[in-house]
């Protein structure tokens, strides 16, 4: 990956002069980035195990039950309406397996959202140049080539998230604005609401700042006023539908993850952002000398005023990120710095965009070798952060042994059987549909979420053990992994009156699952999971 990186960069540099002037070359540019993109998305190939609470919604869908995490539950544990419309209906139309499709629609996603980063940049610089000297285009192929270098992004392109589709309509909305389509923009900002909880807060930022825009008569009232009709066209429908079906206009995913007091909370926060700015310093000194070259440069017509407006909308959408993840991370425990994701690809824009907005009166004389070297930084810390693809393969791992367990239970256990598990992903969805889950930290669970306990120890997730053993499941796991390296024979004393220890070694890995069995089941229960010869139970001494 390094050296792909390595020869991009050296390509676009030996031939920027060619990419500033013909357009054959640009196209050989974008293909090739296109190329080091999927590249950059196939070295993680890691589907989260956050994904499979969605791809257990999708498949209830597809079999009839409608968008339930258990059938006739009614519970909004998904974070993304769009993108669970999205992977189910290839299941319900052409019998196409989930997983896959994710897959697939995260790559196409992050690929697009690469292409589009160079029709944002080439929109907003054109249109302040108000000239086609190419080097508008240049500008966009640049800022394909950092999208693309965007660790974030390429973990999560192809790991059946939402993670690439609410980059692609982040940037999207940009488009709208700059190409003055405020509709099309209202429909895709409700289009973010319904990809990631956070999306709304971009309906208000570029609602904002389309009012700002009106005010200085940069653009007309009617152009506040569509973009509030394109919103609601879709935002009125789905809370009323939401409010109807599910009996809360906030997702239960929401309420779950989101509690702690404040201080522990922005001490998680900072300790998240220390982390991803370590790894992704090049992107940030982009920022700041986007900064640099807006209060340095002052506007020297209408049209240049209106692309550093722009400019200026990309970074507060960046703002407001970094202070919604400030106070929200405390609970995000997967690698790479998911919930930053979106925010390379926007300095990417706003840099590029912002280089181009403040020369366009002059010549671009400077190679942006800089940018390709600071963006080549974070490809390596890509390549060798812990955090990043190690990290990402260390959880591909943890997940398909929670695809094992969910497998096993699903061949041994009965029809209707209820088990309680931690991690409500991948052992949730290969458990099948036949076997119900209560999800002990209640992503999936309406009462948990809602009246559950916070405590520093769960990092303030919600728990409520009495509740959970008083719908007396017949085994729970007894930890967050599916596997241990060694045999646990404790019991949490929340189970301890009702159920008993049950230890099973995985013969060909050595490591070790621990259940918690009803104790009126146990011999029952027991008998079953011991038919499968890849597991052997151990009696605790």
């Amino acid at each position: 990956m390094i050296g792909g990186w390595a020869l991009l960069a050296v390509f676009v540099l030996a031939a920027w002069t060619r990419i500033r002037a013909d357009k054959t070359w640009r196209v050989w540019a974008l293909l090739l980035t296109l190329g080091f993109s999927l590249l950059h998305q196939l070295l993680y190939s890691t589907v989260a195990d956050d994904a499979f609470i969605t791809f257990r919604y999708a498949r209830n869908i597809a079999e009839g039950y409608g968008p339930v995490f258990n059938p006739g539950d009614h519970v909004e544990g998904y974070p993304a309406f769009l993108w669970l419309v999205l992977v189910s209906m290839p299941k319900v139309l052409f019998g196409w397996d989930i997983v896959v499709t994710a897959v697939v629609f995260g790559i196409i996603a992050a690929l697009g959202s690469v292409l589009l980063t160079y029709f944002v940049v080439s929109r907003i610089v054109g249109d302040a140049r108000q000239a086609d000297d190419g080097s508008a285009k240049a500008l966009g192929v640049l800022a394909a080539v950092l999208t693309a270098a965007a660790g974030g992004l390429a973990a999560y392109g192809g790991s059946g998230l939402e993670t690439s589709l609410y980059v692609f309509i982040l940037v999207a909305v940009v488009y709208a604005l700059a190409a003055h389509r405020p509709v099309v923009a209202g429909v895709l900002a409700t289009f973010a609401t319904m990809t990631r909880p956070e999306g709304v807060f971009v309906v208000f930022v570029a609602g904002l700042w389309l009012l700002y825009s009106a005010i200085r008569k940069r653009t007309s009232w009617w152009a506040p006023a569509g973009y509030l009709l394109g919103a609601l066209v879709f935002a009125v429908p789905r809370a009323a539908w939401r409010e109807t079906f599910y009996g809360h206009l906030l997702p239960n995913v929401v309420v779950a993850k989101i509690g702690g007091p404040l201080g522990w909370r922005l001490e998680t926060g900072f300790r998240y952002l220390s982390g991803f700015s370590l790894a992704h310093l090049g992107f940030l000194l982009l920022g700041v000398a986007t900064l640099g070259m807006l209060l340095r440069n002052r506007a020297a017509g209408p049209h240049e005023a209106r692309g550093r407006s722009l400019v200026w909308f990309v970074l507060a959408l960046i703002a407001t990120q970094l202070v919604i993840v400030l106070l929200t991370s405390g609970a995000d425990t997967s690698p790479a710095w998911r919930l930053f994701a979106p925010m390379p690809p926007l300095l990417a824009v706003a840099a590029c965009a912002a280089f181009g907005v403040v020369t366009a009166t002059r010549p671009v004389r400077a190679v942006p070798a800089v940018a390709l070297v600071l963006a080549g930084a974070a490809v390596v810390a890509s390549a060798l952060s812990p955090h990043m693809l190690p990290g990402m393969h260390d959880w591909r791992t943890q997940t398909a042994e929670r695809e094992q367990v969910g497998d096993w239970l699903r061949d041994r256990l009965a029809s209707g059987t209820v088990i309680a598990v931690y991690s409500s992903g991948a052992v949730a969805y290969h458990v099948g549909m036949s076997i119900l889950v209560i999800d002990v930290l209640g992503v999936t669970d309406d009462h948990i979420a809602r009246q559950g306990t916070r405590t520093e120890a769960s990092n303030y997730l919600p728990t409520d053990f009495e509740y959970v053993v008083n719908r007396r499941p017949a085994l729970a796991l007894a930890t967050a992994e599916a596997y241990t390296a060694s045999q646990h024979c404790a019991i949490d004393p929340s189970y301890a009156p009702q159920y008993g220890v049950a230890t099973y070694k995985r013969l060909d890995t050595g490591k070790w699952v621990t259940l918690y069995l009803r104790s009126d089941q146990y011999q029952t229960l027991n008998a079953q999971l011991s038919a499968d010869d890849r597991y052997q139970f151990v009696p605790c001494p």
